[in-house]
């Protein structure tokens, strides 16, 4: 299981990240402060770095530059409000291997976090989710049916793939919105239920079941 280390001072975004990461099999460990993110990244083992670039006490750009002095080659993959050319080079030119900027979708994140983690894994990445007769090709993004190839939007691809990557489970709509849409989404939206019934059309509306009053869930 790869250890994931999160350096988030602001606690709602680390909680979001947290708990989608550990949905997908991560160990993960939080520090809300750069001085805890350089002591826990230099003394720890971990796999990968998120880290927000507005941290207190010491900033992820002294963090990740202190990371690079000391010879942890652990990759990095910075968070941050700040979009601007001048931020984004010296993050990747000060050690990082990716940047984000927020407001973020869980799924672009959770894609490089697999994406930095491969090179170093022994495992390789499945390229196709498979449940019964239904599967989800990550790279082409398309899904095949009995029925047929079927192409997706990408709210439908990031939908398709987290009911499959979960069959068998409930998934409650604000956990749903939460990994689809990311951590500013309305918890009072429909949109959930609306994709819901455009990707049954596509792939067959008995496969995703409706479980009153919790949520959606892949069966048969």
């Amino acid at each position: 299981m790869s250890r994931i280390l999160i350096a988030e001072d602001e606690e709602r975004i680390a909680s979001f990240v947290e708990k989608g990461l550990r949905a997908n099999g991560f160990a993960t460990t939080v520090v809300a402060d750069g001085d805890a993110a350089l002591a826990t990244a230099v003394a720890g083992e971990f796999d990968l770095v998120v880290l927000d670039l507005g941290l207190p006490k010491r900033d992820g750009f002294a963090v990740l530059q202190a990371m690079r002095r000391a010879r942890v080659t652990t990759p990095v993959i910075i968070l941050t409000a700040r979009d601007s050319v001048h931020d984004t080079v010296a993050g990747l030119e000060g050690g990082a291997d990716d940047y984000m900027t927020k407001p973020f979708r869980f799924e672009e994140l959770l894609a490089r976090v697999r994406l930095r983690l491969r090179a170093g894994d022994r495992t390789p990445e499945v390229g196709v989710l498979r449940h019964e007769e239904l599967s989800l090709d990550l790279r082409t993004r398309r899904a095949q049916t009995p029925a047929g190839t079927v192409d997706l939007t990408a709210r439908e691809f990031a939908l398709l793939e987290l009911f499959l990557r979960h069959p068998g489970q409930v998934l409650a709509r604000e956990q749903i919105l939460s990994h689809v849409w990311g951590y500013d989404f309305d918890p009072g939206s429909n949109v959930v239920d609306v994709y819901v019934r455009t990707l049954r059309r596509k792939i067959g509306a008995d496969r995703i079941e409706t479980v009153r009053g919790m949520g959606y869930r892949l069966g048969q």
